[in-house]
């Protein structure tokens, strides 16, 4: 027989209350009935019945659990990639500290709010690369997600294609139904600003998979200066660059693809709103088993009890004759 629960320091101090009250008041009985005159055997009986009854309440508390059960385990989940902007413009301050620092603050509270689903991470500018692959293990994507920089990926201006089309990829990779491609899910996080020529045929391609796109937009309309170690980002005539916002172009890609825009601002974050929407998608049955367990048997032991406490109530004893 195993345990549900342990006996712990709350139970012990409660057996021991009991027994020290209820002993105070039989000894209590016995004296009375002693000075008297009187038979107290009686009594014995109305203790040991009490004493089971007691014992029996504490073995249902701690559930007890016996004999061979057989219990179903779905694992239920969904494939999400995500594919964050690490160009030049994402080290923007118009979002405080920085767009890129914001963002991989917000990303550890959405690998927390999907733990039980497989995700992987993307970087991208010009170029894209595979920083983490679908997994469960949320350490690593945190640790993985703690290193992001601007520094990662070379370039400085952002191509969508490359890293929609990786993410396709990623996902579409292992076999699978196409009913299941539901359950499939890219996050494209960026300032918006895309500089690539491959954009639509990747999300042709998205879209014909039936895998849905959820654009994140970082940024402001009004748009900041890019802060380097020199001072700021300056164009080829030497004024300083500003970055803005372009939220119509990840707009744009999350309508084609049967997904949403989602926006992070100096007034708005939509992240929960954003995890909120994903949580609402079907996840695909990844794994079903038959396992044995023991079964928690605590209801026996409390309809004993039961039964017993009314045996109690019913049963009158008389220790004293007048």
């Amino acid at each position: 027989m195993t345990w549900i629960h342990s006996l712990g320091a709350e139970e012990i101090i409660f057996i021991i209350i009991f027994l020290v009250l209820y002993l105070a008041y039989t000894y209590r009985v016995f004296t009375v009935a002693k000075r008297v005159g009187q038979a107290y055997s009686n009594i014995l009986p109305k203790f040991l019945l009490r004493s089971a009854i007691f014992a029996l309440l504490i073995v249902a508390l701690l559930g007890p659990s016996f004999g061979d059960d057989k219990k179903e385990i779905k694992a239920v989940g969904k494939d999400i990639m995500i594919a964050v902007d690490l160009s030049a413009s994402m080290d923007a301050y118009d979002v405080a500290p920085t767009r890129l620092e914001k963002i991989k603050y917000e990303l550890k509270n959405i690998v927390d709010a999907f733990n039980s689903d497989r995700i992987g991470l993307l970087i991208f500018s010009s170029e894209a690369f595979v920083q983490c692959p679908l997994t469960y293990d949320q350490n690593a994507l945190n640790l993985f997600i703690e290193t992001l920089n601007t520094g990662l990926v070379p370039g400085s201006s952002t191509d969508f294609g490359g890293a929609l089309s990786m993410a396709h990829e990623k996902l579409t990779s292992e076999d699978a139904p196409s009913s299941q491609q539901k359950s499939k899910i890219i996050i494209l996080i960026s300032d918006g600003e895309d500089f690539g020529d491959d954009t639509e045929g990747a999300v042709s391609k998205i879209n014909d998979s039936g895998i849905r796109l959820f654009s994140l937009g970082v940024g402001t309309e009004e748009g900041s200066k890019i802060r380097t170690r020199r001072g700021f980002r300056k164009d080829k005539s030497g004024n300083d660059i500003i970055t803005k916002l372009d939220s119509r172009s990840l707009e744009n890609l999350a309508d084609q693809t049967d997904g949403e825009y989602f926006e992070i601002n100096k007034n708005v974050n939509e992240v929960r709103r954003l995890i909120s929407t994903i949580n609402n998608i079907e996840g695909e049955l990844k794994d079903a088993k038959t396992v044995d367990v023991s079964a928690n048997k605590y209801f026996y032991f409390l309809i004993a009890a039961i039964i017993l406490l009314l045996l109690d109530l019913v049963t009158t004893l008389k220790i004293i004759k007048i």
